[in-house]
């Protein structure tokens, strides 16, 4: 079979993936998504309680809801917020649902290249379709064929750690009885038990730690003893809690307002300039061990909410070029590194800034963006439209990015380690003052960019 003949495989069901699927329909090219999940948007589900920033109208793709439309599906009132399950409920899964067989699920993805040629091979190498190595829910392996590759796995599955060097703390890994890495659901009996009446240390600066200090707060107004300890690995200034009111998603900035009220209202304490390096017991407690030296009193549960990272071991024989601090293509990583900025605007990208040194193959999506936090849903819509027109020869359209982030009130080098008010300077490559064209939307919430 020519190699244009087969169908173009998108890695994860999710909502860029789900997507990209939409707009290669619309471009009359096969896709065939691959979900290791048993239905669509698996790690939406997993934050299922965690409300969305963005209202409906931001949080749908405009070829998902032309494939949908004459199923009868109407979008949601634009203006509202949907959960995470709204979200999977509503629009994940009735698109998957449209897409029918397109879609499979069970599928873990474990490795691609191109067919006959491992990394290192140049002869021949892209006339060569790619092979998709599979394994299924039941543990069969089985490779697949394809001419181009999108990888929309995102990075809901690596969780960094509490470490403040990126690897885990000592005894983190034998602590983890009492640590999590998402947002805890309150609305669970058994989650809520673990932690009413309990101390529990909140770790990371984004907008999921701002999620669990909220929810913490509220639980600490219903259960006496409650309390959080926010560790901040720098100091308190004007850019910690967002951008507040001048955040042009409103629902985000008041993420940080209402973590800005649990600590003002003593609900919770923060400790800041704290990087911690160990984690030890104290019978059935915890306590945090500084680089410093410095030890906090124990505490019951710990919540890390430091970012995500991708993984790209099924990718190891494909010649990406990727950043070395995000681990984000090349082209997009200087417009969303925190060492340059902290704003959520982002210049323009599409095919061009996502292509790799392998032809056809691309990362999109939560995972395009590697470490970095602040991904917005419709960036990975905006994205998928823009590869999926490269795909089908229409590079006019490619080129012809159409996006626009809404900005979230804080701008300037983010990067500075020990001195967060410098971080409202924008001299010297403040990104808030970027050009752009076409409103987006919202990602994954316990990341420490947004939901």
């Amino acid at each position: 079979m020519e190699k244009q003949n087969l169908p173009v495989v998108v890695v994860g069901a999710g909502p860029v993936g789900l997507a990209a699927a939409a707009h290669l329909v619309e471009r009359g090219i096969e896709p065939l998504v691959l979900e290791a999940g048993a239905s669509a948007a698996t790690a939406v589900r997993d934050w299922a309680h965690v409300r969305l920033f963005s209202p409906w109208a931001e949080v749908t793709d405009p070829a998902a809801e032309k494939l949908l439309a004459p199923t009868g599906w109407l979008r949601p009132d634009g203006t509202t917020y949907p959960t995470g399950g709204d979200w999977a409920e509503r629009y994940l899964q009735p698109l998957a649902d449209v897409l029918g067989d397109k879609v499979r699920y069970g599928a873990t993805v474990t490795g691609v290249a191109r067919a006959g040629r491992d990394r290192i091979v140049d002869s021949g190498r892209e006339e060569q379709p790619f092979t998709v190595h599979i394994e299924t829910a039941d543990g069969a392996e089985e490779r697949l064929t394809a001419r181009a590759v999108i990888d929309a796995s995102g990075t809901w599955s690596v969780p960094s750690p509490m470490g403040a060097n990126g690897i885990p703390a000592l005894g983190e890994k034998s602590a983890s009885d009492h640590i999590t890495y998402r947002v805890p659901d309150l609305t669970n009996p058994a989650v809520r038990a673990r932690y009413a009446g309990k101390r529990t240390a909140v770790v990371g600066s984004g907008a999921s730690a701002f999620t669990a200090l909220a929810l913490l707060a509220d639980l600490a107004g219903e259960e006496a003893e409650t309390h959080a300890v926010w560790i901040l690995r720098r100091g308190i200034g004007d850019a910690t809690y967002g951008g507040g009111e001048a955040d042009q998603l409103p629902a985000r900035g008041a993420l940080g307002l209402r973590a800005k009220a649990a600590v003002e209202q003593g609900h919770a304490s923060a400790v800041t300039g704290l990087r911690t390096e160990a984690v030890e017991r104290d019978g059935d407690r915890l306590v945090l061990v500084a680089e410093d030296g410095r030890r906090l009193d124990p505490v019951d549960e710990v919540i890390v909410l430091t970012g995500f990272r991708p993984d790209l071991s099924f990718l190891s024989e494909l010649r990406l070029a990727l950043d070395e601090r995000l681990q984000a293509p090349t082209a997009l990583a200087p417009l969303i590194d925190p060492n340059v900025h902290s704003c959520g605007t982002v210049y323009p990208h599409g095919v061009q800034e996502l292509s790799h040194p392998e032809q056809d193959v691309y990362l999109v999506g939560m995972k395009s963006y590697g470490r970095a936090p602040t991904f917005l849903a419709m960036t990975g819509y905006e994205q998928v439209r823009s590869i999926t027109a490269a795909l089908a020869g229409d590079h006019e359209a490619a080129e012809r990015v159409e996006l626009t982030l809404p900005e979230t009130g804080v701008c300037g080098g983010a990067g500075l380690f020990d001195e967060p008010d410098a971080a409202q300077s924008d001299e010297g490559g403040g990104c808030c003052a970027a050009p752009a064209t076409l409103q987006i939307g919202i990602g994954a919430p316990a990341s420490s960019g947004g939901c």
